[in-house]
């Protein structure tokens, strides 16, 4: 892959192809056809997990542990031929071992009777239906029906295959697999409501279920954000079994920095016709973005120049000449924007006169890479399956009422630019939206449907997103004193590990990083160099069990039976063959996997050079490998190997931990994602806010707004120095009595969702590592002239978590109680405020064995706060 995935992706991707193995098996075997699902939150990068799938079915990898499929043929099937248009082109953008030639628009006339082996064939919807040249009049329901009788066969012209019976032989031939891919698997598989889609979910069904002597499709995945209808219909189909469906969580999706984790929206202050008001405001936001971002680029070096889009989304049977005097306020409030940066996505694919302007089509799919288009005017054709992460302002014309398009096209432009979250940078991890038509009660709608995702109805919560409705944004507050700054990034932040970590690859990929950023010179043969020595130290650790194994490696053992068929008497012989380079080969492959391919291949070079003995090099490197194969069977080398590269990782993130927070937010997000990749939970630093953007009113339910509080000596503030926040009435005592302690000079509202500027610190429930948030950090000036920090926490009692919060609370204060002068708890036990210090000891030992947090708060190791 030309990406590295994220944790939540390879997963996925891991049980994709634990599904596709059992599926295949079970085909081949019994000929039980089998489906399931993935669903994933819009955003969360479902074409680059289908690219790692097709690239490990068709060539295998060591990574998921997977062998190649030689029978494997993908049908990618959608609604939509620009769509799959789009996929292809996404597919081998991030795959490197994905060509174009391997995926195919099937297009008539077909030159084949069955689909080849290591292929993605693309098909739409109007491509199965009877007008279309690929089946021109065929229909395989009427030919089954007719079988026997007088009619002659229909065939498309210019071929002797419908595409229906290429799908048939490819289904009936024992040396095939085929796998259908449903992309927006939800399409086609509910209720109809017009000839239109009913005509679509009849082809979908065929294709799926089989249609006259056309079998059923063996294996059926199907990809979307909401998947209940297709989970559904294949629940219900017969002669079908389901595998379990595979889920993406999106609290992970939203963690991962794919998506922008703020949208903004701007409503009216007041009814009236003030379309024209917030048009210009809209085009001074993306004034501020264009500027914004090139401020950022011309700080990162290495970053890419990200070129804004505004949207303007109008209603489907729109004014021209209303849109013609948007575009003449946009001109007039931004007189630098070429005539020509203009583009519609209209279904007519003509050039449109809007007023004096002669705007013209661009596909939808063409957009993100377009830069010259800075306004892209649009209805709702591209709601679903298209996106523009370059996208930061929207501006709607349509109508209250039609809610729902406006969420959808949302939906459809909150990928972040760089696919990263911007360190600190709250202003260019969101998106605006304007909606001139809007009344305050109808935008609580929109709201609500954008926490779930926004593309489609039905996905599930995004923790960690945020929509505002006319918010305000926060700066650094003058008053703080720098050495609090660098008391706040010095605090060490935690991340949850990764299930399926691997510290030598992990160790590999930091080598490869500190080599690019000339942090450390040849540290790719260093760490090997490093690696070998730990391998060497198992040879002599281990020696009897690599002896044993090493029998196994070298010898293939078995019985024969002799049976003397005069005296009908048996025997048993056992046999011990040596095993020959082939088999050995296959052996030391395997075992690969267990050290990592690239560490084994250096060390069985380096085990050769070794070797005296041998006559001559391949000799050596069969034996070198060998003896690798032979350490792979021993369990406790792979877990000192592991331990041992982590150790070094850790040695060189430590050495190096000042270079790397000196380099670009784009080469520290490198480093990052290697310090995630770890068997333990991480620490990583944390960044300094540049700029917040926080709501600064509270939407009542009948759609009125209450002025939040505002509160003194917050470490980022508006101008009046004064920042915004709703806090219940024991947070406000809390905060109030901190402010009134001596040497106490600022606070900070630690963010509740995933960025690098939110302290994060891990525990495990439910079996999971999770991470909790605190709420407030407090920073004091010490007797000796320094800055002191105070975690406080106030936590409800009551939640099922609040005692695996505490512990891992504890457990954080245990390994650094240095950073901190106080780590405090605090809840609220009848009347009184009650405090416990996890500074303590004996508070940590007593949280450990504990199992009811309000009785912890009620005992002697908590006191009146």
């Amino acid at each position: 892959m030309k990406f590295t995935l994220k944790d939540y992706q390879a997963e996925a991707v891991r049980d994709v192809l634990d599904r596709f193995q059992k599926a295949k098996r079970r085909w081949h075997e019994d000929r039980d056809r089998h489906a399931f699902s993935l669903t994933a939150t819009t955003g969360a990068g479902k074409t680059v997990m289908a690219a790692a799938v097709f690239e490990t079915l068709f060539h295998g990898d060591d990574e998921y542990d997977f062998e190649a499929d030689p029978s494997a043929v993908v049908i990618w099937f959608s609604d939509d031929p620009a769509l799959n248009e789009q996929t292809r082109v996404r597919l081998q953008q991030a795959s490197d071992r994905l060509t174009l030639h391997d995926m195919e628009i099937v297009e008539a006339p077909l030159g084949y009777d069955k689909f080849k082996v290591g292929k993605i064939y693309f098909l739409n919807t109007q491509k199965l239906s009877r007008t279309s040249l690929l089946v021109r009049g065929h229909d395989p329901v009427e030919e089954f029906a007719k079988r026997g009788t007088s009619f002659p066969e229909l065939r498309p012209d210019m071929q002797s295959h419908t595409i229906w019976d290429i799908i048939q032989n490819s289904i009936e031939d024992p040396s095939l697999t085929l796998y259908l891919v449903l992309d927006e698997a939800h399409r086609g598989m509910g209720r109809p409501t017009t000839a239109q889609q009913n005509a679509r979910t009849t082809i979908v069904q065929r294709l799926i279920n089989g249609a006259g002597a056309v079998p059923a499709m063996p294996i059926v995945w199907g990809i979307s954000a909401t998947v209940d209808r297709f989970n559904a219909a294949m629940a219900n189909a017969q002669g079908r079994s389901t595998l379990p469906n595979v889920l993406v969580d999106s609290a992970k999706v939203q963690d991962s920095g794919l998506l922008k984790d703020t949208i903004i929206l701007d409503i009216p202050e007041q009814s009236g016709p003030f379309d024209t008001v917030l048009m210009r405001r809209a085009t001074d936001k993306i004034k501020e973005a264009t500027a914004a971002w090139a401020d950022y680029s011309r700080h990162q070096s290495d970053t890419e120049l990200v070129n804004p889009l505004m949207v303007l989304q109008v209603p489907n049977a729109p004014d021209h000449d209303e849109i013609g005097r948007a575009l003449s306020a946009i001109f007039e409030q931004w007189p630098e924007l070429p005539t020509d940066a203009i583009a519609h996505v209209f279904g007519e694919h003509t050039t449109q006169s809007f007023g004096p302007y002669q705007v013209p089509y661009i596909s939808p799919e063409r957009v993100q890479e377009s830069d010259w288009v800075r306004i892209l005017i649009a209805k709702d054709a591209i709601s679903t399956g298209w996106d523009c992460p370059r996208a930061e302002v929207m501006i709607s014309f349509r109508p209250a009422q039609d809610h729902t398009y406006i969420t959808q096209l949302l939906g459809r432009i909150v990928r972040t630019p760089l696919a990263r979250r911007i360190p600190g940078n709250e202003r260019l991890n969101s998106v605006d939206c304007l909606l001139p038509r809007f009344d305050r009660k109808t935008v609580s709608d929109v709201a609500k449907a954008l926490m779930k995702g926004g593309a489609e109805a039905g996905e599930a919560d995004l923790p960690g997103r945020r929509v505002l409705i006319n918010p305000h944004g926060m700066s650094p507050n003058p008053a703080v004193p720098e050495a609090v700054w660098e008391k706040l990034i010095s605090l060490p932040s935690q991340r949850p590990p990764q299930k399926a970590a691997k510290p030598v690859k992990r160790l590999t990929a930091l080598a490869h990083e500190l080599a690019s950023d000339s942090l450390l010179a040849d540290a790719g043969r260093t760490a090997h160099a490093e690696m070998h020595k730990v391998l060497d130290a198992a040879q002599s650790r281990y020696r009897d069990q690599i002896a044993a194994a090493r029998k196994s490696v070298l010898g293939v053992q078995g019985i024969t039976v002799r049976a003397d068929l005069q005296n009908k008497d048996m025997s048993f012989d056992d046999f011990l063959e040596e095993a020959d380079y082939a088999v050995i080969e296959n052996i030391y492959r395997r075992a690969a996997r267990v050290v990592s391919p690239d560490l084994a291949r250096t060390y069985a070079e380096y085990l050769a050079k070794q070797n005296d003995d041998a006559e001559a090099e391949e000799e050596a490197l069969m034996e070198a490998r060998a003896n690798i194969a032979a350490m792979a069977l021993v369990p406790e080398i792979k877990d000192y190997l592991d331990g041992e590269a982590e150790k070094l990782s850790k040695a060189w993130l430590n050495k190096y931990r000042v270079a790397i927070k000196s380099l670009s937010d784009e080469r520290q997000e490198s480093y990052r994602q290697i310090q995630e990749m770890s068997a333990e939970p991480a620490d990583v630093d944390l960044v300094k806010p540049n700029n917040w953007i926080v709501p600064t009113t509270a939407l009542n339910a009948d759609g009125t707004e209450t002025p939040l509080s505002t509160y003194e000596h917050h470490l980022l503030c508006r101008e009046d120095g004064m920042f915004p926040a709703e806090f219940n009435s024991w947070e406000v005592a809390v905060l109030a009595k901190e402010m009134e302690r001596d040497g106490f000079i600022a606070w900070y509202r630690n963010p509740s969702r995933s960025s690098q500027d939110s302290l994060g610190i891990t525990y495990e429930a439910g079996g999971e590592v999770r991470i909790m948030r605190p709420d407030f950090l407090v920073f004091a000036k010490m007797a000796d002239g320094s800055i002191g920090t105070d975690i406080i926490d106030p936590h409800g009692t009551q939640f099922s978590d609040a005692i695996p919060k505490l512990r891992g609370l504890a457990k954080y204060a245990q390994t650094h109680r240095a950073q901190y002068r106080r780590i405090e708890s605090i809840a609220k036990v009848g009347d009184k405020l009650r405090v416990i210090d996890l500074t303590d000891n004996r508070v940590r030992v007593a949280i450990q064995a504990a199992d009811d947090a309000k009785a912890l708060f009620e005992s002697e190791i908590a006191s009146d706060y």
